[in-house]
């Protein structure tokens, strides 16, 4: 009998490498190594292919390169986002999500340390922040929230645009982690109501190690790494230029399919024939919003015959042996075991919140490739259920 060979579909984790991404990064190595601070040739090349990566990823998503810092990811770019706003006006109220990454809460506990107060935006079943609390959130004392786009774990998209707009109408900072969004929709950022805007190349095939903030530059944003005054004062440190050259890469990449795809992402028709086979399967149930949803991302819940919730975990382990790669929860959070904090905010009870799985697509899979996970998936579902007794 043959062996399906192993599918990745872990890509809102990581993605692999594309070619291009790669062959841009040689190049960068090769012709542009030295320190693009230093005045003499060698410098000056460097700091040009810096620059032009800047300006191509600016281009391709529709604002002015000036407004662009690189930063060593996104972990980084959100706290530098939030970090840096706080420490330019005085203290007051910090409004997250219940569903914000890891790395924004981290940022939030912060300004709590220094004396902020912090706020937790509730969600609704599907994870969509509940706007009934939306004029209470942004009254004084608030000067900044903070609302991610796109939620990695169940997939679900917030409506930035209009808890935007009502932070432009009560003169509060508004930052948004979009990346999960970067690369599955087209984007004209200039055109958002958004001060702060962060994203990472490593979700859509570009390299680790290097991320964005895009801040509008009426906005006065303090360094939280300092050295020699680079990315025009915002942060310290030598730039990354052969991480810059694959980061344009990546989006440009990623812009060829969303323009193949006439404005839409081609990975989402096979999403949701996905979605609909595995559905069927008896104690699976899609997590998060069916309607406004990143177009690669496919969650679930998952309970035996009976009703009794499977491990996430476990069932991670199952499909590995059976050749999928996927993850349960947020990869940035693996090391829990106690059940997702994302899906015990929707509501969730807290054993169901262990039972949660995510599988998210990318351009390297093609659909015959895909036929047998509605089986694998059956297989380890079964497999997971009879260890269980």
């Amino acid at each position: 009998m043959a062996v399906e060979p192993p599918l990745y579909l872990d890509a809102c984790a990581a993605a692999p490498p594309a070619e291009p991404v790669l062959a841009a990064m040689v190049g960068a190595y090769q012709g542009a190594w030295a320190n693009p601070s230093s005045l003499h040739g060698f410098g000056f090349a460097a700091a040009d292919s810096l620059e032009r990566s800047r300006q191509a990823i600016a281009t391709a998503l529709g604002f002015p390169a000036g407004w662009l810092t690189f930063c060593s990811g996104g972990t980084e770019a959100s706290h530098a986002a939030l970090l840096g706003a706080a420490s330019q006006v005085p203290k007051g109220r910090v409004v997250i999500s219940a569903v914000e990454h890891p790395a924004v809460q981290a940022a939030a506990r912060q300004l709590e340390a220094q004396g902020w107060e912090l706020a937790i935006w509730p969600v609704d079943g599907v994870g969509r922040v509940d706007l009934a609390w939306l004029d209470r959130l942004l009254a004084p004392p608030t000067r900044l929230v903070s609302v991610l786009w796109g939620q990695s774990e169940v997939g679900t998209l917030q409506p930035i645009e209009t808890i935007g707009a009502a932070c432009r109408r009560a003169g509060v900072l508004f930052h948004s982690d979009a990346v999960q969004v970067l690369g599955h929709q087209p984007l004209a950022i200039a055109t958002l109501p958004v001060d702060l805007l962060t994203f990472t190349a490593h979700k859509i095939q570009g390299p680790r190690g290097i991320g964005a903030l895009v801040a509008r530059p009426e906005l006065p944003l303090g360094a939280i790494i300092g050295g020699g005054g680079q990315e025009a004062g915002r942060r310290g440190g030598t730039e990354a230029v052969a991480l810059a050259a694959g980061f344009a890469a990546a989006i440009q990449l990623a812009q060829v399919r969303l323009q193949d795809g006439g404005g839409h992402d081609p990975l989402e028709p096979e999403r949701d024939r996905l979605l609909t086979a595995l559905e069927s399967l008896d104690g699976v149930t899609v997590s998060g919003c069916r309607q406004r949803r990143l177009p690669h991302h496919l969650s679930l819940v998952l309970t035996s015959a009976s009703g009794t919730p499977l491990p996430g975990r476990q069932v991670v382990s199952a499909l590995w042996q059976r050749g999928l790669a996927v993850s349960s929860g947020t990869a940035c959070a693996s090391g829990r075991a106690s059940g997702s904090p994302v899906l015990r905010a929707m509501g969730y009870a807290p054993e169901l919140a262990g039972s949660g799985l995510r599988l998210s697509l990318g351009p390297w899979l093609t659909p015959s490739q895909l036929d047998s996970l509605p089986d694998r998936v059956s297989a380890a579902l079964a497999a997971v259920q009879a260890d269980l007794g």
